[in-house]
């Protein structure tokens, strides 16, 4: 009942912090706990990003390093760093808010939010929607600390390697892209970052008011050419 009631106490401090009210819910009687929430609104028809407006050109840029599926696994194991612990859950606990309003003051061509198919496994269902290929450079993408260790210890879920052997599908890897950071790039996110493209004029001064509000935005690729959504990976 106590990890029942930190559950609960969690959910209703972030969604407190979002600006939004739970109504209500029901519960189940099963061996595990489990948690959900179910999110109802309205949407102005003006303000829908999509994820299918990619256009060759654009940059690509990420807001939070990947890796958190990888440091959720060690920790089950007891076998991270209580700093790097402490890092993954902080990054898991901020919300993307503030890196969507400075987002919506831009011609952004589209946007998808990075969980549990992984960096690359969203940015193909960008790229197979839009119809183009993109260019993603591995050493750019952001990792959190101590994720890189521990996928070289052995700390990968299952989701992750799933995504792994899905992205091959569309993936061309590079021949200097190691076997760790291919699966970083594949690894199953919770409350992962926004995977934004936009033209590369606004580029500068996106990052700079994201930096401005304490947020980081790096740009990890480039969608290069229409295509069938293949992902080159340099």
């Amino acid at each position: 009942m106590n990890v029942l009631k930190a559950i609960l106490e969690g959910a209703l401090a972030k969604a407190s912090e979002a600006g939004i009210q739970i109504i209500g819910g029901h519960t189940v009687d099963d061996n595990e706990p489990k948690f959900g929430m179910a999110v109802t609104g309205i949407i102005h028809p003006e303000k829908i990003l999509r994820n299918s407006g990619a256009k060759p050109g654009d940059v690509i840029i990420l807001t939070k390093p990947v890796g958190t599926g990888i440091m959720a696994t060690a920790m089950k194991r007891s076998i991270s760093e209580q700093h790097f612990n402490n890092l993954a859950v902080s990054t898991m606990l901020e919300l993307n808010n503030i890196a969507a309003n400075i987002m919506l003051e831009y011609p952004v061509s589209t946007c998808t939010d990075v969980t549990g198919f992984g960096l690359l496994g969203h940015l193909h269902e960008v790229t197979q929607a839009s119809g183009v290929d993109a260019e993603v450079d591995a050493a750019d993408v952001p990792i959190l600390q101590g994720a890189e260790e521990m996928a070289a210890a052995g700390a990968v879920p299952g989701g992750t390697l799933n995504n792994l052997e899905y992205c091959n599908k569309f993936v061309h890897w590079g021949e200097n892209v190691a076997d760790i950071r291919r699966i970083l790039l594949c690894d199953a996110q919770t409350n992962g970052g926004l995977l934004v493209c936009m033209p590369e004029p606004y580029l500068t001064d996106f990052l700079k008011k994201l930096t401005e509000k304490g947020k980081r935005g790096v740009v990890i690729g480039m969608i290069v050419t229409t295509g069938e959504g293949r992902i080159h990976v340099k």
